[in-house]
Protein backbone atom coordinates (compact mmCIF):
# COMPACT_ATOMS: atom_id res chain seq x y z
CA UNK A 1 0.00 0.00 0.00
CA UNK A 2 1.23 3.85 -0.72
CA UNK A 3 -0.30 6.48 0.13
CA UNK A 4 -0.51 9.80 -0.80
CA UNK A 5 -2.40 13.55 -0.49
CA UNK A 6 -4.95 14.91 -3.22
CA UNK A 7 -5.63 18.25 -3.61
CA UNK A 8 -9.14 18.56 -3.98
CA UNK A 9 -11.56 21.75 -4.17
CA UNK A 10 -12.71 21.30 -0.26
CA UNK A 11 -8.60 20.77 1.24
CA UNK A 12 -7.16 17.63 1.14
CA UNK A 13 -7.79 13.88 0.73
CA UNK A 14 -5.64 10.46 1.25
CA UNK A 15 -5.59 7.97 -0.99
CA UNK A 16 -3.84 4.97 -2.57
CA UNK A 17 -1.71 4.70 -5.21
CA UNK A 18 -2.05 1.98 -7.89
CA UNK A 19 0.57 -0.57 -8.01
CA UNK A 20 1.56 0.97 -11.37
CA UNK A 21 1.26 4.34 -10.33
CA UNK A 22 -1.47 5.04 -12.80
CA UNK A 23 -4.50 5.63 -10.73
CA UNK A 24 -5.67 6.36 -6.78
CA UNK A 25 -8.51 5.54 -4.98
CA UNK A 26 -9.83 8.39 -2.45
CA UNK A 27 -9.48 7.17 1.34
CA UNK A 28 -10.78 9.96 3.54
CA UNK A 29 -10.37 13.10 4.13
CA UNK A 30 -6.67 14.28 5.81
CA UNK A 31 -8.01 15.48 8.73
CA UNK A 32 -9.82 12.03 9.55
CA UNK A 33 -6.75 10.44 8.12
CA UNK A 34 -4.41 11.31 11.14
CA UNK A 35 -7.38 10.95 13.59
CA UNK A 36 -6.69 7.34 13.27
CA UNK A 37 -4.09 6.08 10.78
CA UNK A 38 -3.65 2.87 11.94
CA UNK A 39 -7.47 1.79 11.58
CA UNK A 40 -7.53 3.94 7.81
CA UNK A 41 -4.15 1.73 6.97
CA UNK A 42 -5.70 -1.48 8.02
CA UNK A 43 -8.67 -1.19 5.59
CA UNK A 44 -9.17 -1.23 1.84
CA UNK A 45 -9.94 2.47 0.04
CA UNK A 46 -12.98 2.04 -1.69
CA UNK A 47 -13.65 5.62 -2.34
CA UNK A 48 -13.80 7.81 -5.71
CA UNK A 49 -11.41 6.19 -8.39
CA UNK A 50 -9.48 8.65 -10.33
CA UNK A 51 -6.54 8.39 -12.86
CA UNK A 52 -3.25 9.80 -11.79
CA UNK A 53 -3.30 12.58 -14.20
CA UNK A 54 -6.54 13.98 -13.47
CA UNK A 55 -5.21 14.73 -9.75
CA UNK A 56 -2.94 16.96 -8.06
CA UNK A 57 -0.54 15.54 -5.46
CA UNK A 58 0.26 16.76 -2.34
CA UNK A 59 1.99 15.42 0.79
CA UNK A 60 -0.61 13.85 3.07
CA UNK A 61 0.87 15.92 5.75
CA UNK A 62 -1.19 17.91 8.08
CA UNK A 63 -0.49 21.85 7.62
CA UNK A 64 0.38 22.31 11.82
CA UNK A 65 2.53 18.81 11.72
CA UNK A 66 6.33 19.00 13.16
CA UNK A 67 8.91 18.01 10.56
CA UNK A 68 11.81 17.19 12.54
CA UNK A 69 15.29 16.28 10.77
CA UNK A 70 18.34 14.33 12.30
CA UNK A 71 21.59 16.06 10.95
CA UNK A 72 24.70 13.79 10.89
CA UNK A 73 23.23 10.42 11.88
CA UNK A 74 25.44 8.30 9.06
CA UNK A 75 29.06 7.76 10.54
CA UNK A 76 30.61 8.23 7.26
CA UNK A 77 28.72 11.36 6.44
CA UNK A 78 29.91 12.80 9.56
CA UNK A 79 33.38 11.87 8.36
CA UNK A 80 32.97 13.48 5.35
CA UNK A 81 31.97 17.28 6.34
CA UNK A 82 33.26 19.82 8.30
CA UNK A 83 32.14 18.27 11.64
CA UNK A 84 34.82 15.02 10.65
CA UNK A 85 37.43 16.08 13.64
CA UNK A 86 34.52 16.49 16.58
CA UNK A 87 33.21 14.15 18.52
CA UNK A 88 30.48 12.47 18.03
CA UNK A 89 27.25 14.26 20.24
CA UNK A 90 25.82 12.24 22.77
CA UNK A 91 22.30 13.35 21.35
CA UNK A 92 21.12 13.16 18.19
CA UNK A 93 21.34 17.00 16.45
CA UNK A 94 18.00 18.36 15.71
CA UNK A 95 16.79 20.82 13.26
CA UNK A 96 13.22 21.58 12.11
CA UNK A 97 11.44 22.24 8.45
CA UNK A 98 8.06 23.47 7.82
CA UNK A 99 5.43 21.83 6.21
CA UNK A 100 5.67 24.40 3.24
CA UNK A 101 9.12 23.06 2.37
CA UNK A 102 7.59 19.69 1.23
CA UNK A 103 6.60 18.52 -2.16
CA UNK A 104 6.29 15.43 -3.74
CA UNK A 105 8.21 13.32 -6.72
CA UNK A 106 7.67 15.14 -10.18
CA UNK A 107 8.03 18.33 -8.68
CA UNK A 108 10.20 20.89 -9.92
CA UNK A 109 12.94 22.29 -7.30
CA UNK A 110 13.78 25.66 -7.90
CA UNK A 111 17.63 26.88 -7.05
CA UNK A 112 17.62 30.20 -4.93
CA UNK A 113 19.34 32.92 -6.94
CA UNK A 114 21.88 33.02 -4.19
CA UNK A 115 22.81 29.84 -4.15
CA UNK A 116 25.06 28.38 -6.89
CA UNK A 117 23.25 25.06 -6.33
CA UNK A 118 21.46 22.96 -4.49
CA UNK A 119 22.94 19.61 -2.05
CA UNK A 120 20.95 16.51 -2.16
CA UNK A 121 20.65 14.52 0.78
CA UNK A 122 18.49 11.06 0.46
CA UNK A 123 17.12 9.96 3.25
CA UNK A 124 13.96 8.11 5.25
CA UNK A 125 11.43 9.91 6.33
CA UNK A 126 9.20 7.85 9.90
CA UNK A 127 5.70 8.97 10.32
CA UNK A 128 4.15 9.08 13.84
CA UNK A 129 0.94 7.78 14.29
CA UNK A 130 -0.04 7.74 17.94
CA UNK A 131 0.66 10.60 20.64
CA UNK A 132 3.91 10.11 22.18
CA UNK A 133 4.95 11.58 25.90
CA UNK A 134 7.83 10.67 27.95
CA UNK A 135 7.78 7.56 25.81
CA UNK A 136 10.18 4.74 26.16
CA UNK A 137 12.52 3.85 22.31
CA UNK A 138 9.96 0.69 22.02
CA UNK A 139 6.82 2.16 22.52
CA UNK A 140 8.01 5.33 20.51
CA UNK A 141 8.94 3.30 17.41
CA UNK A 142 5.45 1.06 17.64
CA UNK A 143 3.94 4.36 17.24
CA UNK A 144 5.26 4.56 13.98
CA UNK A 145 2.92 3.79 10.91
CA UNK A 146 4.77 4.39 8.21
CA UNK A 147 7.96 5.46 5.97
CA UNK A 148 8.31 7.14 2.93
CA UNK A 149 11.67 8.44 0.88
CA UNK A 150 12.83 11.63 1.30
CA UNK A 151 15.19 14.27 -0.09
CA UNK A 152 16.52 16.76 2.16
CA UNK A 153 17.53 19.16 -0.38
CA UNK A 154 19.74 21.64 1.06
CA UNK A 155 21.18 25.41 0.27
CA UNK A 156 24.40 25.13 1.58
CA UNK A 157 25.39 28.62 1.56
CA UNK A 158 22.22 29.64 3.34
CA UNK A 159 22.68 26.83 5.17
CA UNK A 160 26.47 27.96 6.39
CA UNK A 161 25.54 31.49 6.84
CA UNK A 162 25.11 30.63 10.93
CA UNK A 163 25.43 27.97 13.47
CA UNK A 164 21.76 27.27 12.59
CA UNK A 165 20.78 25.37 9.42
CA UNK A 166 17.22 26.30 9.17
CA UNK A 167 17.55 28.81 6.53
CA UNK A 168 19.02 26.27 4.42
CA UNK A 169 16.75 23.29 5.26
CA UNK A 170 13.94 25.32 3.95
CA UNK A 171 14.12 26.33 0.51
CA UNK A 172 11.09 26.30 -1.77
CA UNK A 173 10.14 22.92 -2.34
CA UNK A 174 13.08 21.63 -1.55
CA UNK A 175 11.63 18.62 0.56
CA UNK A 176 10.45 15.82 -2.25
CA UNK A 177 8.39 13.55 -0.14
CA UNK A 178 7.62 9.75 -1.71
CA UNK A 179 4.09 7.88 -0.53
CA UNK A 180 3.84 6.97 2.85
CA UNK A 181 4.38 2.85 2.82
CA UNK A 182 2.85 1.38 6.19
CA UNK A 183 5.67 0.11 8.67
CA UNK A 184 4.48 -2.93 8.58
CA UNK A 185 5.38 -3.70 4.79
CA UNK A 186 8.59 -1.92 5.89
CA UNK A 187 10.05 -3.56 8.98
CA UNK A 188 12.69 -2.21 11.36
CA UNK A 189 15.35 0.37 9.86
CA UNK A 190 17.92 -1.04 11.94
CA UNK A 191 17.55 -4.24 10.05
CA UNK A 192 19.20 -2.62 7.09
CA UNK A 193 17.25 -0.86 3.79
CA UNK A 194 19.64 0.42 1.37
CA UNK A 195 19.40 4.36 0.47
CA UNK A 196 20.76 5.43 -2.73
CA UNK A 197 20.88 8.78 -4.58
CA UNK A 198 21.40 9.06 -8.39
CA UNK A 199 22.29 12.72 -10.11
CA UNK A 200 21.39 12.39 -13.96
CA UNK A 201 21.65 8.80 -13.52
CA UNK A 202 24.99 8.58 -11.78
CA UNK A 203 24.99 7.06 -8.08
CA UNK A 204 26.58 9.58 -6.07
CA UNK A 205 25.19 7.90 -2.51
CA UNK A 206 24.89 4.39 -1.90
CA UNK A 207 24.39 3.91 1.78
CA UNK A 208 22.25 0.91 4.39
CA UNK A 209 20.18 2.11 7.39
CA UNK A 210 22.61 0.27 9.28
CA UNK A 211 25.16 2.84 9.83
CA UNK A 212 22.87 5.06 11.66
CA UNK A 213 24.05 6.12 14.64
CA UNK A 214 20.93 7.75 16.31
CA UNK A 215 17.62 5.49 15.85
CA UNK A 216 14.16 6.08 15.10
CA UNK A 217 12.74 4.66 18.81
CA UNK A 218 15.35 6.27 20.43
CA UNK A 219 15.08 9.81 18.58
CA UNK A 220 11.28 9.91 18.91
CA UNK A 221 11.90 8.74 22.76
CA UNK A 222 14.01 11.78 23.26
CA UNK A 223 12.04 14.47 21.53
CA UNK A 224 8.91 13.27 23.53
CA UNK A 225 10.47 13.96 26.43
CA UNK A 226 9.89 17.73 25.33
CA UNK A 227 7.41 17.75 23.27
CA UNK A 228 4.68 15.79 22.66
CA UNK A 229 4.66 14.35 19.68
CA UNK A 230 0.97 13.69 17.68
CA UNK A 231 -0.33 11.62 14.81
CA UNK A 232 1.13 12.87 11.45
CA UNK A 233 4.53 14.40 12.62
CA UNK A 234 7.48 13.65 10.48
CA UNK A 235 10.85 12.34 11.48
CA UNK A 236 13.40 12.98 8.68
CA UNK A 237 16.31 9.92 9.71
CA UNK A 238 19.62 11.38 8.02
CA UNK A 239 21.37 10.83 5.20
CA UNK A 240 24.80 8.94 4.19
CA UNK A 241 27.96 9.72 2.94
CA UNK A 242 28.35 10.91 -0.50
CA UNK A 243 26.65 14.90 -0.36
CA UNK A 244 27.79 17.22 -2.92
CA UNK A 245 29.64 19.55 -0.86
CA UNK A 246 31.97 17.82 0.58
CA UNK A 247 33.20 16.22 -2.65
CA UNK A 248 36.79 18.21 -4.28
CA UNK A 249 35.68 20.03 -6.60
CA UNK A 250 32.04 20.11 -4.97
CA UNK A 251 29.37 19.13 -6.74
CA UNK A 252 25.72 20.46 -6.65
CA UNK A 253 22.69 20.40 -8.04
CA UNK A 254 22.13 23.20 -11.04
CA UNK A 255 18.93 23.99 -13.31
CA UNK A 256 18.56 20.57 -15.82
CA UNK A 257 20.01 17.80 -13.61
CA UNK A 258 17.46 15.23 -12.34
CA UNK A 259 18.20 13.90 -8.55
CA UNK A 260 16.51 10.42 -7.77
CA UNK A 261 16.41 8.90 -4.27
CA UNK A 262 15.76 4.95 -3.87
CA UNK A 263 14.94 3.32 -0.81
CA UNK A 264 14.33 -0.43 -0.69
CA UNK A 265 10.86 -1.65 -0.46
CA UNK A 266 9.79 2.37 -0.19
CA UNK A 267 10.58 3.12 -3.93
CA UNK A 268 12.13 5.85 -6.27
CA UNK A 269 11.55 9.62 -5.51
CA UNK A 270 12.51 11.20 -8.41
CA UNK A 271 12.74 15.41 -9.07
CA UNK A 272 14.23 17.76 -11.91
CA UNK A 273 15.88 21.02 -11.31
CA UNK A 274 14.93 24.30 -12.37
CA UNK A 275 15.88 27.92 -12.02
CA UNK A 276 15.17 30.39 -9.42
CA UNK A 277 12.59 32.21 -12.07
CA UNK A 278 10.43 29.11 -11.46
CA UNK A 279 9.80 30.02 -7.71
CA UNK A 280 6.32 30.71 -7.65
CA UNK A 281 4.49 32.03 -4.05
Amino acid sequence: MRIVGVARAGGVDVATLSEDGTQVTVLCGLEEFWAEPEGHLGQEATGERLPLGAVTLVPPVLPDARVLCIGLNYLKHVAEGSYRDQELPEHPTLFARWTRSLTVGGAEVPVPANEDGLDWEGEIVAWVGRTLVDAEPDEALAAVVGYSVFNDITARRAQKLTSQWILGKNADRSGPLGPLVPASEVGDLRNGLRVRTRVNGETVQDGSTTEMVYHVGETLAHISRTMTLRPGDLLATGTPSGVGYARTPPWLLRPGDVVEVEVDRLGVLRNPIVGSEHRRP
